[in-house]
């Protein structure tokens, strides 16, 4: 769930249009990150798991969601370890945080473009 006074001090600075801009990048670069990520799971490429880990936990961390930040902190961990065990795991439950990710930033983005 997002840290709604984070965000607002991440962004404060930015119009309504710039906010809505990164929000829609963000959506439009997900599905290619987390291909990525699964690929590099399946393939054992550890080290491209941890640029393509690392990557999506800056990205989330714009946005203040707790959860997905740990979770993508601790898929870059495990690649730079390269853990195995229980990376299907929490990679699954990075997708189920960043699907509702998703979602809030839709609801975001329709109160911000409506205000």
């Amino acid at each position: 769930m997002i840290d709604r006074n984070k965000l607002n001090q991440n962004f404060q600075y930015f119009d309504k249009e710039t906010i809505i801009e990164i929000i829609d990048i963000f959506f439009s670069e997900y599905p290619e990150r987390v291909e990525k990520i699964q690929k590099n799971i399946q393939e054992g490429d550890f080290t491209q798991l941890k640029f393509n880990a690392h990557s999506l936990k800056g990205v989330v961390a714009n946005f203040q969601d707790p959860l997905t930040i740990e979770l993508s902190r601790t898929l870059d961990e495990m690649a730079k370890n390269q853990q195995t065990t229980g990376l299907n795991k929490v990679f699954e439950d990075l997708k189920v945080a960043c699907s509702n990710l998703l979602d809030e930033l839709n609801a975001l983005k329709a109160e911000v473009g409506a205000s």
